[in-house]
């Protein structure tokens, strides 16, 4: 693997924080913390990380603001703070993406248009989101603004898309409030059909601005990949997925499986997940508008039985409720996909302490540069 190169910002910017390690320090420095935590349930499979640990996140994310010298300036918040640190390009986002908030950035000059000042509430444009799509080419473009009324909006689209031709949709997303979220309620579609498509494991999903979509799609393969195979679905399995999001761990495993059923509470992630579930072609996929441990204790209930349950919480990992759902169900395997070894490590103990034993864990490094650390662990009943 290469040596680290060193990024001019790492100390500005706080994102990448163990960005002075070299690459085979930072995999090594992982796997330490892993086998700190998880160690003690079973041997820890050593890390899988990337050929190319660069310029891999396929979704870029830019504030807009200005400077001391009332200049225009665009990129990454200041870890633990609201002030931006200028970004022209960074070692771990798309090169395209960085290319085109820089064209943005000066295009507003050109037009005469303002930012958005979070202090004032006054102003035009907040932040910029571009998805790139790295098997399919697709690229969105998401104009995140402080007031729907856009001068110029059809010039300033068409002066864009002659500087980047390779932009497949751009919409301009509303944010009026007072608040830390990007994205606001509204979006209005100024350029194509306002998503994208990417191809992931050989299927393929639709991407919309709100749309959860894994930042890594390369290391995303690796993890689900394995996932599969630690799962070991048989033809005739009934597999819950739950916090099953867009669908995309579910859509993957229905190749395996019996039956499918993607739980998930977000509303509109169900909508995106029927959808690429009809894009895919696949009828052994149910996908249902629920909280996730409620589905599986009314299961449980009812008498129907899940061989397999395909766990990928939020960073908090799951509450307690959640987990008596999976120990009362009682699944033949469940196969926990963790973004955070320290709430994996609480669940864990829960899990092996009501009739489940750990037989793997395999951590995968997601975000190379960061101190985020993914693993998949399985889980078979005693």
């Amino acid at each position: 693997m290469e040596k680290n190169i060193k990024c001019p910002l790492y100390k500005k910017c706080g994102g990448c924080q163990i960005h002075n390690l070299d690459y085979s320090e930072q995999l090594e420095f992982k796997m330490k913390k892993v086998v700190r935590l998880l160690g003690r349930f079973h041997r820890v499979s050593d890390i899988i990380g990337m050929d190319e640990p660069y310029h891999y996140r396929n979704k870029v994310q830019a504030a807009f603001g200005r400077d001391r010298q009332n200049r225009i300036i665009s990129g990454v918040y200041q870890s633990s703070t609201h002030k931006i640190v200028p970004v022209d390009s960074c070692l771990i986002e798309d090169v395209k993406a960085d290319e085109i908030i820089v064209t943005i950035r000066k295009l507003l000059k050109n037009f005469k248009l303002k930012t958005f000042d979070d202090n004032k509430m006054i102003g035009f444009l907040r932040h910029v989101l571009v998805k790139r799509g790295f098997s399919s080419g697709e690229i969105m473009v998401v104009l995140v603004t402080g007031t729907e009324e856009f001068k110029s909006r059809r010039s300033f689209v068409n002066a864009l898309l002659e500087r980047h031709p390779e932009i497949t949709t751009i919409v301009q997303n509303i944010n009026n409030k007072r608040t830390s979220l990007v994205l606001g309620e509204k979006s209005i579609v100024l350029y194509g059909d306002g998503v994208i498509k990417e191809q992931l494991c050989g299927y393929t999903f639709t991407i919309s601005p709100k749309a959860f979509y894994q930042i890594n799609p390369v290391q995303t393969e690796v993890l689900y990949n394995k996932a599969m195979e630690f799962a070991d679905i048989q033809k005739d399995d009934v597999v819950i997925d739950a916090y099953c999001g867009t669908g995309t761990i579910g859509i993957i495993a229905s190749k395996y499986a019996g039956d499918v059923y993607g739980v998930e509470l977000n509303k509109d992630a169900v909508k995106d997940a029927k959808k690429n579930a009809a894009i895919n072609g696949i009828e052994n996929i149910h996908f249902i508008n629920a909280d996730a441990g409620k589905y599986m204790v009314g299961l449980a209930e009812q008498g129907l039985p899940a061989d397999v349950v395909i766990m990928d919480p939020p960073r908090a990992g799951s509450d307690i409720k959640f987990l008596h759902s999976v120990v009362k169900l009682s699944p033949r395997k469940v196969v926990y996909i963790s973004c955070n070894p320290e709430t994996l490590a609480r669940d864990l103990m829960f899990l092996s302490k009501n009739k489940y034993k750990i037989r793997k864990i395999q951590p995968v490094d997601m975000f190379p540069h960061t101190e985020h650390v993914e693993c998949v662990v399985l889980l078979t009943k005693i």
